[in-house]
């Protein structure tokens, strides 16, 4: 009678079918990078929102911080609670909005730090500090609107909102901070009104005698193109995992994609001319050709519009994806590929000898964005983290609480 294995895991299986790998020494040479742009009294926050777009939160987050970043971003509690619970004490900014006397509870007890938006919020944090009666006041991050027409107060409010929150013994303002919204565009009309309008907020808080420990402004885009936008802190997403906002910024600076997806064959055969190809037959043989059944899908993350669109690579050469992406399998043309085995591995997104399909190829492909493609894998793929730090990196640790 077989038994099972004990010693056998389930991450252990499903890496015998797919997986992404996530290079912990490009995330130290991004970070590398990143520091070299920026003075020594500007921060580097990475943000690891959407399980470090799609990369693994927590392997990200130990390999940025042991980099050089001193902050992480994120956009809900459970993504903060998540770094918390792996013993990641650096500070943490929640970037989406919390208003929920339950949340403020939940940010106090795992020491997260908050964005406030509105009056409204600030006075219901304050009201449930108050109950708590930390023997501090909790540290929260004032969000102006200069433009993206998103979160945060409008920036001419900007005096009256954080005076408000002055008066509130249970919080201390951490920072002042807008979002950019054109940032990689060449046009940089917006971007220079962005600018100008929280110069002009900050210049009115600064009259009015309100302490800002710290301001904060540019993203991806906007640490990469202009350095009046770095200010004390800035919030680098995009740019972490190796891939550019726009591709006129390939030239700023030297970025490694971290991200790599694999699968294995499953299946190797033979069909012949006039033979359709997976649903619907949206492919049909025009000659006898060997195939690959390959074990990754549109469940995964592969977007099924990539059907007869996408190339993979295998043994550094590429081939042509045949025939429609289907739930947990795709079909590959690999007849100009010799010597293949069921169990050979094939780089989905990635590199393979002199042959590279990033990110950017599919989003221009499917008219979308890559930020779009890397947070769009599942997670039934495990994430393998591979490399270790990168020792060209160099940068020393900053601490976190004093002013940038």
């Amino acid at each position: 009678m077989l038994s099972w294995d004990q010693s056998s895991s389930v991450a252990r299986m499903r890496q015998e079918r797919a997986w992404v790998e996530v290079d912990r020494a490009a995330l130290a040479h991004n970070v590398g990078q990143l520091r070299r742009l920026l003075p020594t009294r500007t921060a580097l926050m990475a943000v690891v929102k959407a399980d470090a777009y799609g990369h693994g939160a927590v392997t990200v987050a130990q390999a940025v911080l042991a980099a050089g970043a001193t902050w992480l971003g994120v956009a809900t509690i459970p993504e903060g609670i998540e770094l918390r619970e792996a013993g990641i004490q650096a500070p943490i900014l929640i970037l989406g909005a919390t208003n929920t006397a339950a949340q403020v509870r939940a940010i106090a007890h795992w020491q997260l730090q908050p964005t406030l938006c509105t009056p409204k919020q600030a006075l219901v944090f304050a009201e449930t500090m108050a109950e708590l009666a930390p023997t501090e006041p909790l540290p929260v991050h004032l969000k102006l609107d200069t433009g993206m027409s998103r979160l945060g107060t409008n920036w001419q409010d900007a005096t009256e909102f954080a005076q408000l929150v002055q008066r509130l013994p249970q919080l201390a303002i951490a920072s002042v901070y807008s979002h950019l919204a054109t940032a990689e565009s060449l046009d940089r009309s917006v971007v220079r009104l962005q600018h100008q309008r929280f110069e002009q907020a900050i210049a009115q808080l600064r009259q009015a005698k309100i302490s800002i420990p710290r301001l904060h402004l540019a993203n991806s885009a906007g640490t990469l193109t202009e350095p009046a936008l770095h200010y004390d802190l800035v919030r680098a997403g995009l740019a972490i995992y190796g891939l550019y906002p726009a591709a006129h910024l390939q030239s700023v600076l030297s970025l490694k994609p971290v991200l790599q997806v694999k699968a294995r064959i499953t299946q190797i055969k033979t069909i012949q001319a006039g033979t359709g190809v997976s649903y619907g037959h949206r492919f049909i043989a025009d000659r006898e050709m060997r195939i690959a059944v390959v074990a990754i899908g549109y469940a995964d993350g592969v977007p099924r519009n990539l059907s007869n669109q996408m190339t993979a690579l295998i043994q550094g050469q590429r081939v042509a994806q045949i025939g429609a992406i289907t739930m947990d399998q795709l079909m590959l043309d690999v007849s100009q590929v010799p010597h293949l085995q069921e169990g050979d591995v094939v780089t989905i997104l990635g590199q393979d000898g002199n042959q590279t399909i990033t990110a950017d190829d599919w989003a221009n492909t499917l008219n979308t964005i890559s930020w779009e493609i890397l947070c769009g894998f599942k997670h039934r793929l495990p994430r393998v983290a591979i490399g270790e730090r990168s020792q060209e990196s160099g940068v020393r640790s900053q601490e976190s609480g004093e002013r940038r």
